[in-house]
């Protein structure tokens, strides 16, 4: 007897289940979201533990978030035909992925909590905000909430994991949450009619294709403004006694002011909006849209990791 959920299908001898975890946890949003979180950690000063830290707390919560996934859509995916998801190839089970989730999700707050309380709170409502996702908002109208949380609060657990722990500025949690929702509607996009027939209705769903589409690429363009010129809407953050080290004056000045570094990485989120906006109106959805979103958001990060000290309120 299977359980609830899950595909009848058993994993072929032979198989390296390790390898198939792997893909089951989705690598590529996983490692792209705890590779800017580890930017992030490098820009702002933390001390290398912090900063191994960190990337800790999030790749666990990425890695409960991923296995979740594909764990509790199982049996969609079966009926479905994701010969893509290695719990329909049968390349591991649906239980082996559950075990996973469930060791990954325990192993947030502690990793969380040895950042610090602050820390520790940002970081497992991110997680909790991705699993809610999966658990139920991504058949709702709401399906854009968990995104624009998680990603907002992305910068938060660095900056809460400063020694004292400080708060990032308004424009750079606006940031996270902006590429937070771009890369919800462009992720959703190649599976709309899949999702639609397995009674998924998110907000995407609703909003069609060609809105979609347009809302993703519209959302990571506004993203790529405000790390172009956000430093500009507040002052550098002061040197308390106890703050850990900034980047360069010179970063700092990047961050105040756009830069040649800024324009240009503004000018490449400006073509890879334009380039993705064309996509949308003249091609079928594909995967290639996320990807360019998940590579206009390391290249914002970067970006932001040159604003040095204006990264904080």
């Amino acid at each position: 007897m299977t359980e609830t959920g899950s595909p009848r299908r058993t994993p072929n001898r032979g198989d390296n289940v390790a390898l198939a975890l792997i893909a089951a946890c989705h690598p590529g949003p996983t490692a792209a979201v705890t590779t800017l979180s580890v930017i992030l950690a490098i820009a702002i000063g933390l001390s290398p533990l912090r900063i191994v830290g960190v990337g800790a707390a999030i790749l666990a919560g990425q890695l409960a978030i991923g296995w979740s996934n594909d764990w509790l859509d199982a049996r969609r995916d079966v009926e479905a035909g994701r010969t893509d998801k290695p719990v329909v190839t049968g390349a591991v089970a649906v239980s082996t992925v559950r075990t996973a989730f469930i060791v990954a999700a325990l192993a947030v707050i502690p990793l969380s909590f040895a950042l610090g309380a602050d820390a520790a709170a940002a970081s497992i409502v991110l997680t909790a905000s991705g699993l809610s996702y999966n658990l139920w908002l991504k058949k709702t109208q709401y399906s854009w909430l968990p995104y624009a949380v998680s990603f907002g609060l992305l910068p938060l657990v660095v900056t809460f994991a400063a020694t004292p722990p400080a708060v990032a500025a308004w424009w750079v949690v606006a940031t996270g949450s902006l590429l937070g929702l771009a890369a919800h509607f462009a992720n959703v996009l190649p599976d709309l009619e899949d999702d639609r027939a397995a009674g998924v209705n998110g907000l995407p769903h609703r909003v069609g294709r060609v809105g979609s589409g347009l809302f993703a690429f519209g959302s990571l363009l506004l993203a790529s403004v405000m790390v172009t010129f956000g430093g500009m809407m507040m002052p550098a953050a002061g040197a308390a006694p106890g703050t850990p080290s900034r980047s360069s004056d010179a970063a700092v000045a990047a961050g105040a002011t756009p830069g040649l570094l800024g324009l240009l990485g503004f000018a490449i989120g400006l073509v890879i909006a334009a380039f993705g906006v064309w996509l949308v109106l003249t091609r079928p959805p594909s995967r290639l849209l996320f990807q360019l979103i998940i590579a206009s958001a390391l290249i914002d990060v970067v970006l932001l990791a040159l604003s040095g000290s204006h990264l904080l309120a």
